[in-house]
């Protein structure tokens, strides 16, 4: 008669599964209310930004609390979201004023109008509180590297409301071709009650709608492709860029309080010779534009220059939603050039950036299809396989590994540009 004992397999995955239900409950209940309360403080500081355009000339104030913040917590050389990556992939630990630290630095970033997201931060919130509650617990460290990646796909969702995405996300980011999943419970259990409590709580899902779904044959296959090798490319110069501008600061302007004084005035004039203040905040206004099939074809350009002069210099948030609205807008504008289906090529080209800088071909094709549903399947799988093959080994996060080659199957293990 077969016996159920400890050390049997069925037992030890039991064991797992009732552990880890516990726990991923916790982190999703927890990781909810924290991303509610930072998503209504950003939708805060938006709408009184918006209603309050002078806010606009406080951002050398903001930049200077913000870098005397880190300082005063000797958080100098953080990292962001490449230390909860690292945290993940080595023995590198998270430290506990992270997580309150950027929720406050980028709620004050968007109070002024700097050029970032708010998912990147979510992340950092997340796998702060995950592995503050690990180490609570007295999990080891294999288990530690769990609730973190729990934390990230809790804030996230409720954050942004893709819960499938966000399971699977801090899963797929940190190693390219090898998925963590021992996390596949915990993460996506976390995030589906992390994006409930938030929905319940009245924090509204991202979600678009595409205008117009061509029937996919083989020239829009062949259109589709192209536009595929242009959004890869236009990904890499987004990571060029936004990795040169935090070089160039460094090296020309060492010191962090004058780089943020320099940084505020550069952005500031550039708001204001544009004459307009599109490219303050997120960009989820451009989103909604370029899905309208309506929009400039220079305003990817600008939003990317945008959100290099903010991030770069030591401002905060994230860079996902800017690349999404970079993604969107560059797409809209190819649709436009080329008269075909602009509002398509938008959601295209948002799924085809968010893809060629983080690496993550299943949750890019899973969160397109949670923002913009199921009938454009052919064309977000077709353009996410191209952008990610094309973009090569550059990425949003330095921390990020490649294990596999994307174009050999052999082993390269190797950081992203």
């Amino acid at each position: 008669m077969y016996r159920l004992d400890s050390k049997t397999p069925l037992a030890s995955n039991i064991h797992y599964f009732i552990k880890w239900t516990v726990i991923s409950c916790i982190i999703g209940g927890i990781g909810g209310l924290i991303g509610t309360a930072f998503s209504y403080g950003i939708s805060w500081a938006s709408d009184f930004r918006q209603t309050h355009p002078w806010t606009l000339y406080l951002m050398p104030a903001a930049g200077l609390i913000i870098v005397w913040l880190y300082h005063r917590f000797h958080e100098d050389e953080n990292r962001g979201t490449n230390i909860v990556l690292e945290s993940i992939s080595s023995t590198s630990d998270i430290s506990a004023v992270t997580g309150p630290l950027i929720f406050v630095s980028t709620i004050l970033t968007h109070f002024v109008g700097g050029s970032s997201g708010r998912e990147g931060a979510a992340l950092q919130i997340g796998g702060s509180f995950g592995n503050w509650l690990g180490k609570k617990l007295d999990l080891d460290e294999k288990d530690k590297k769990i609730t973190v990646m729990c934390g990230m796909s809790a804030v996230f969702a409720a954050l942004f409301g893709t819960p499938a995405a966000a399971g699977i996300f801090s899963m797929e980011v940190v190693s390219v071709g090898v998925i963590y999943y021992a996390a596949l419970v915990p993460c996506l259990f976390a995030a589906f009650i992390g994006a409930g409590i938030s929905g319940s709580l009245g924090i509204a899902p991202e979600a678009y709608v595409i205008g117009e779904i061509p029937e996919f044959t083989l020239r829009t296959g062949v259109f589709i492709v192209l536009l595929g090798i242009l959004c890869a490319m236009v990904s890499v110069l987004l990571c060029v860029v936004l990795h040169q501008s935090q070089h160039w600061y460094r090296k020309y302007i060492p010191n962090p309080y004058l780089r943020i004084l320099a940084a505020s005035a550069l952005f500031i004039l550039l708001t204001l010779a544009v004459g307009t203040r599109d490219y303050t905040g997120s960009g989820t206004q451009l989103i909604e534009r370029a899905m309208e099939g309506e929009i400039g074809y220079e305003v990817f350009l600008l939003k990317m220059v945008f959100t290099a002069i903010v991030l770069g210099a030591g401002f905060k948030g994230g860079e996902i939603v800017p690349t999404m609205c970079v993604g969107a807008s560059f797409g809209c504008a190819v649709g436009m050039a080329v008269g075909f289906a602009p509002s398509l090529c938008a959601a295209c080209g948002l799924a085809a950036l968010f893809v060629g800088v983080t690496n993550c071909p299943v949750s890019s094709l899973i969160i397109a299809l949670e923002l913009f549903g199921i009938e454009a399947f052919p064309y977000f799988s077709i353009i996410i396989a191209v952008s990610f093959t094309l973009s090569g080994y550059y990425g949003l996060y330095s921390s990020q590994k490649f294990i596999y080659s994307k174009i050999r199957t052999e082993y390269i293990n190797r950081k992203s540009h």
